[in-house]
Parts: C-alpha cells; structure tokens; sequence
C-alpha cells in the first residue's frame, strides 16, 4: 500500500493497524481494542473465580506490540474482578488458521485455563470450549459468540468510522496521518452489553456487583471519560514485580504503539514490552 499510494497520489489510502503514512495520501488507522479486552478480562476473571478455578488462558497471533498490550489489558481487567487469578499465554502466529486456533485452544484448555481468549479470527476458540465444558472469548465481530460456551466477543464496528472518513474526504476535512480512535467513537463493542443485546448465559448469572461495573466503565468509555490512556494508568507492575507504571502516571500513545525503545522522536517510556502481574509466560524475543 506505501509503495501505491507513491505511485497514485491523488487517491487516499488507509491502513488499519500497522504503524506507518506519509502524511500525504497514505494513513494509518486503528483503535483502542485494548478498552474492549480490559472488560472482558473483568468478565472472565469473574466467570473463573466463581467456577473455583483461576485460570485463565490467552491465544496470541504474533509477538508484536499490539498482541502484548491486548494481553496485558486482559490481565489488568482480570484482577480487577479476580486478584488472585493468573493467565498462560500461548502463540500461534497466524490471525486466521481454525486448526491450529483449536489445538492452541485445547493446550490451554487441557493444562487448566477456565476461560480462554483469542486474538485470531475464527470462532474455534468457543467451539472448543463447548467441548470441554470451559468458557471461551472470541474476537472481531460480534457474530462469533455462538455457542452456549462463548463467553462474550469484544469486537470491532467499523461502520461509524469508515462513514466519518469518507465523509471528511469528500468534504476535504480528513487529515491523512495516524488516527486511533477509542469506544466513543462507535467503533468498538463488547457482546452482551451493547445496545439491542441480551447477556450469554455465561454472563447472566455472574455476581451483580460484576456485571455493574462492567456496564458503568462501559458508560463511561462509550461517553469519553475512560479511554486506553485510563486503562493502562498506574501503579502498574510486572510478573515480576517492577512496578511498570507509576501511581500517578499512564501510557501515552507511544508507549500503546511500540516496543523499546520507540522511533526517534517518538520513544516510548513504558514501552508494551513486559506482561503484567498474573501472566505466568515469559516474553517472546524481540
């Protein structure tokens, strides 16, 4: 797409994730997804607590940036409702493979986890739950949560912000650069709790206490007063107990976007290179 867009200038082009534009007709889009699997964490660490078991488990496409801050928002979510609960992580470096989604999914299943969450694509992760009776998190579009297992699918609705990007093309008001957009956008949801659904039955009978905080932080998320920044605000620490982000202090765009040391210019200060308290895997090698 960067070398294209060189070659056609007067047309726009749009990534969605990467990192890269030009600033002229080639931008970078994506959004705060890391809101979304914050809550969801808070759901799974609950649904485990309350089956007696405390494990949760996390299948990661690749060892990149994005990968790891989803990952450690589900933690951070998790001990909000579940301190005491910890969560595996395995890789399967592929976004959309159902086999191999399964088999991951059946590794952690099979070494303990209650609740496991994707970041890939297909629905296999829910599927395999329903099988070993577990409780399984499927990503991307809220059509993933099908079976009885499915626990709840943060997904994407792209719809409200492709609509504001054409029309700022077309009326000449869109800046080409990096955008990214958090859930007050319209752009980002959580199934079960999003306008015109019904919670799964994985939900429903989850301690009230729970399921209210999760729908006031979604309020204030979907109103702007909590956005990705809010989420990754310390203290923070490590699984190995370094205190990651002080009290006081959060994340700033370079730190969501990059790993150590950043781009010069733009170098990160908390960098996503580290998993958060409750994660028991080892970082991959960058």
């Amino acid at each position: 797409m960067e070398t294209v867009a060189s070659e056609f200038p007067d047309t726009i082009y749009i990534h969605i994730s990467g990192y890269k534009s030009n600033t002229t007709n080639f931008g970078n889009l994506f959004g705060a997804m890391e809101d979304m699997k914050y809550l969801a964490g808070m759901l799974a660490g609950a649904r485990a607590k309350m089956d007696g078991n405390p494990k949760l488990g996390y299948m990661a496409t690749f060892p990149i940036p994005e990968e790891l801050r989803l990952g450690n928002a589900i933690a951070l979510g998790m001990r909000q409702t579940c301190p005491e609960c910890t969560m595996d992580v395995r890789w399967i470096n592929t976004w959309h493979d159902p086999i191999t989604e399964k088999e991951a999914a059946a590794s952690l299943f099979d070494a303990g986890a209650q609740v496991v969450f994707t970041g890939a694509d297909t629905p296999a992760v829910a599927d395999v739950a329903q099988e070993k009776g577990k409780w399984g998190i499927t990503y991307d579009w809220s059509g993933s949560c099908k079976v009885e297992r499915c626990l709840t699918a943060p997904y994407w609705n792209w719809g409200p912000v492709y609509a504001g990007i054409t029309q700022g093309v077309i009326d000449g008001t869109y800046e080409v650069g990096w955008q990214y957009f958090d859930a007050d956008s319209g752009g980002l949801g959580l199934y079960g709790f999003m306008e015109g659904q019904s919670l799964t039955s994985g939900l429903a009978d989850l301690p009230p206490e729970v399921l209210q905080q999760v729908r006031d932080t979604l309020d204030k998320m979907l109103a702007g007063e909590f956005d990705r920044f809010d989420v990754f605000s310390g203290p923070i620490l490590d699984n190995k107990g370094n205190v990651i982000v002080p009290e006081g202090e959060q994340f700033s765009q370079s730190d969501i976007d990059q790993f150590p040391p950043g781009a010069p210019g733009l170098e990160c200060k908390f960098c996503v290179y580290w998993w958060a308290e409750g994660i028991t895997a080892e970082l991959p090698e960058l």
